[in-house]
């Protein structure tokens, strides 16, 4: 059955080669899944699966996806009331927080209670973004979750990134990687998933994890 997976445009994010990996992944499986850019509310809300992409600094990532009238509300109502499939990448995961606190404090979707805050790695001599190919470790929580569990464990993803996702509920996290210290790599709730890495930059991994989300029938 033919399904439409929107990759939500609002000007941040790399979105030709998450389309590119997501039309791949689909090949693979063969699945016959239009992959949409659009920050159309009205794609939104018709959405089989939606994606939420994320590069740059949480606040303007946040003003960004505000200022498109609509769009949030469409968000929620396909996300959260029509229960369809979510995928948050690098800040389009963290933007499920609370809040984050790059630069000043700015509100996020608050689906995932928690918040962003600066890496500070126990090695001073960790540098700062934490940038490159690191292990992803799955939680109890991930190792049993749908998409997750169809992954292995301490594979390896591309991470570029200076704040991280602080849960308030240990649950939500489903895989972390350490950088200093651990690192929150997945999180997760009811349908949605985020990703602190790249998916679409972490080759043989990451094309595992968009496949598993493409068949994913939460």
């Amino acid at each position: 059955m033919a399904e439409t997976l929107v990759l939500i445009d609002y000007g941040s994010g790399n979105l030709r080669s998450a389309a590119k990996a997501f039309e791949r992944a689909a090949a693979d499986l063969g699945l016959d899944t239009q992959v949409k850019v659009s920050g159309a509310p009205e794609d939104i809300s018709s959405a089989d699966r939606l994606v939420l992409p994320g590069v740059g600094a949480y606040g303007q990532c946040s003003r960004a996806l505000r200022s498109i009238p609509g769009l949030e509300d469409a968000l929620v109502e396909t996300v959260q009331a029509k229960a369809r499939p979510f995928l948050g990448i690098c800040v389009g995961m963290q933007l499920l927080a609370t809040r984050g606190l790059e630069h000043g404090e700015h509100a996020g979707l608050g689906w995932i209670p928690g918040e962003v805050v600066p890496l500070e790695p126990a090695d001073p001599q960790l540098k700062i973004p934490h940038m490159g190919w690191n292990t992803v470790s799955l939680t109890e929580g991930g190792a049993a979750h749908p998409v997750f569990s169809r992954l292995p464990d301490n594979g390896f993803a591309y991470f570029v990134h200076s704040y991280h996702f602080r849960a308030a509920s240990e649950p939500h996290v489903l895989g972390r990687t350490d950088y200093g210290g651990p690192v929150t790599a997945l999180v997760g709730r009811d349908t949605m998933i985020g990703t602190q890495f790249h998916p679409e930059k972490s080759q043989g991994y990451g094309l595992a994890l968009l496949r598993a989300f493409l068949e994913w029938r939460p």
